[in-house]
């Protein structure tokens, strides 16, 4: 062969190859990244001419597709209590793409999950559209709507309501919240101008479900797992004697650790854990972090679920208790939920749950089942086991001394006549205003009825002053207590 040709030869079949390969990779081992991509508007434009599939409550569609004869696509996504449901759902977008269980949920919700293959195939013959599966929610309406009408407009707040025997989650609301059918429409630029104004709501993110994406001091709420700590030592059972001084300097420095000077923490120097963890005294816990060490708070908060990714199927940004370079001042700070002691309010939640079940905390999930088309039920998740955070011994007598916070303490105004609630509080300092006022995160987190627990609830209310976020923590937990047990 000359030899010129044959150079050629080598260099043509070099380029297929290349081609070959390139379209090969793109085909095969890199479609999944290219349709994922937030630029790649290909895929969205398709589906937006298929009828996506619902998101149930109660059977009842809070998102759902809707013929349109807009002109632009055959379907419109349509919420339904859009300002309820909003950092559940998300959104579903032309201009702004999907968030949430819209994204989340996707696979399914469009038909192109595995468990749809023979809907798809049937589709290709039949010459039908493939239809998407309907995805019902655990979410329980009423509490759903308690919840929203419970937490006052204007702060910054999330109630999260769990099964804590199986995880379910049964109401998870955030304010501020928006309407999500003003990103659904099809006009890019309405979308757009939407979304702007959207994004300047104060507290809000549109990206965000606060209730597990938000991390936030938990202040004295973490002193359910402190107290966990101090109890599977064996420094300290529920008639150890400890001192509580009004205040003390923290290891190494100047600064003071102190007691609510409001509280009646002051009418004993010394206390037995049922005061303590009832007036929510602080100082006793710079004695319990200095004597366990950061070890042992490492290893109970990773059994809570600390710095572990948990998918519900929204993905909870994880909660964060620093071990490294962490002085033992820091320590006890951390030890009373302030410092870089960080959580979810779903995270409080799970601390509740575990208490509630004999140490057993349950995965939390919110979707009850998968239905396809024909009504097939395709996916129903069973409760699953998360994690033992601690054992049933420190479980039941951390039980006990949350009662004391409801009957005594500082949860005296969350009480309901005829159940018995346990929880506990939390305050963690932001900042303080110029002219003093303190800026906090108020909690409370528990469970009810004691004897055999049905809902573990928590209540976060961010960047408020003291007496509006106490007061009004412990009221929304009223309400919340009061529409579960319908009193």
């Amino acid at each position: 062969m000359n030899q010129a040709i044959k150079r050629v030869w080598v260099a043509l079949t070099a380029m297929f190859l290349i081609c070959l390969g390139a379209l090969s990779y793109i085909q095969f081992f890199n479609a999944e990244t290219l349709n994922d991509n937030a630029l790649n508007k290909r895929q969205l434009f398709r589906e937006f001419d298929l009828p996506r599939g619902a998101i149930l409550v109660d059977g009842k569609p809070i998102a759902e597709s809707v013929e349109t004869d807009d002109g632009q696509f055959n379907y419109q996504r349509k919420y339904t209590d859009p300002e309820l449901y909003a950092h559940l759902t998300g959104y579903y977008s032309l201009a702004n793409g999907t968030t949430q269980l819209e994204s989340e949920l996707n696979d399914w919700l469009t038909g192109s999950s595995s468990d749809l293959l023979f809907d798809r195939l049937a589709g290709m013959f039949t010459g039908q559209k493939a239809e998407g599966a309907s995805v019902e929610l655990t979410i329980d309406g009423k509490l759903q709507q308690a919840a929203y009408d419970a937490i006052p407009d204007g702060l910054r707040a999330s109630v999260v309501v769990t099964d804590p025997k199986t995880g379910e989650i049964l109401s998870m609301v955030s304010k501020p919240t928006f309407d999500t059918n003003d990103l659904a429409v099809h006009s890019t630029s309405e979308a757009a101008k939407n979304m702007k104004k959207i994004s300047e709501i104060d507290g809000l993110s549109p990206y965000v479900n606060p209730a597990i994406g938000d991390l936030v001091s938990p202040g004295s709420s973490f002193k359910i797992l402190s107290t966990v700590a101090a109890l599977e030592s064996e420094h300290y059972d529920m008639n150890t004697v400890i001192k509580n001084p009004a205040s003390v300097n923290y290891p190494g420095s100047s600064n003071t650790m102190n007691n609510f000077y409001e509280g009646i923490c002051g009418r004993r120097s010394e206390a037995t854990l049922e005061f303590i963890f009832a007036q929510s005294c602080n100082t006793p816990y710079m004695e319990i972090s200095q004597k366990l060490g950061l070890e042992k708070f490492a290893d109970v908060t990773e059994r809570f679920g600390f710095g572990q990714q948990l998918d519900i199927p929204q993905s909870v940004t994880p909660s964060q208790f620093p071990t490294k370079y962490i002085t033992a001042a820091q320590l006890a700070q951390m030890a009373i939920g302030q410092y870089n002691n960080k959580v979810t309010p779903l995270q409080m939640n799970m601390a509740a749950m575990a208490i509630a079940n004999d140490g057993v905390i349950m995965k939390p999930n919110m979707v009850k089942k998968v239905t396809a088309p024909d009504l097939r039920v395709i996916e129903e998740p069973k409760p699953e086991k998360f994690s033992t955070a601690t054992t049933p011994e420190v479980a039941a007598d951390l039980k006990s001394l949350m009662k004391g916070p409801v009957q005594s303490g500082t949860a005296m105004n969350a009480a309901v006549p005829g159940v018995d609630l346990r929880a506990k509080t939390g305050t963690a300092q932001v900042k303080t205003l110029e002219d003093g006022t303190p800026i906090v995160n108020s909690w409370i987190t528990g469970f009810a009825p004691a004897d055999d627990p049905q809902v573990a609830i928590t209540v976060t209310i961010q960047q408020v002053d003291y007496n509006t976020g106490h007061n009004t923590a412990g009221a929304i937990m009223k309400k919340m207590v009061e529409a579960v047990f319908n009193k």
